[in-house]
């Protein structure tokens, strides 16, 4: 089922005073994400105060860095966040950090507004995803990804998480 295209959307830059809102959506949107992969008790440990704190953070690192909020009346429902790439041997400069709706609004349009809001034209960079997140496969492989057979395992919430490479 595919939702309607919203015409009622703002994307815009991240302000410090959006990390509350953004704490709950981040905790929200990892609950549907990763229900799947990782356990309830974990997850339940996710704390929107303490991803509102990582916002704080987030939403003053600088130029280089390119984190944006979706807001649908007026209310955050989305956030991405891209920057110079984290890893030693990065296949491109730039890393595509993160970006999360909540899954009411998948289908809507909101996701690519938000991707096109941290990554200019075609430009090329690098992110990692779950590995079991068949969604979002199909949403980078149309934005002109494609896995790189890269993969690792990586701690989440106390736990482990395998995630694979898609470059472009």
């Amino acid at each position: 089922m595919t939702a309607e295209p919203r015409t009622d959307i703002v994307v815009r830059p991240v302000r410090d005073v959006d990390a509350e809102a953004l704490g709950r959506v981040h905790a929200t949107c990892w609950h549907e994400t990763y229900d799947h992969l990782i356990s309830t008790a974990a997850l339940e440990a996710v704390s929107p105060k303490r991803m509102a704190e990582l916002w704080t953070h987030w939403a003053a690192q600088g130029d280089d860095y390119r984190m944006s909020a979706a807001l649908v009346d007026g209310e955050i429902v989305g956030f991405v966040g891209s920057g110079p790439a984290r890893d030693e041997d990065a296949p491109r400069p730039r890393e595509l950090y993160f970006i999360y709706l909540l899954d009411q609004f998948h289908g809507t349009g909101i996701g690519q507004q938000l991707f096109d809001a941290a990554v200019e034209g075609d430009e090329g960079l690098y992110l990692w995803v779950a590995e079991d997140n068949p969604r979002a496969h199909r949403f980078y492989a149309r934005n002109g990804f494609a896995l790189d057979g890269a993969s690792h395992v990586e701690p989440f919430l106390g736990e482990e998480l395998t995630e694979v490479r898609f470059v472009r």
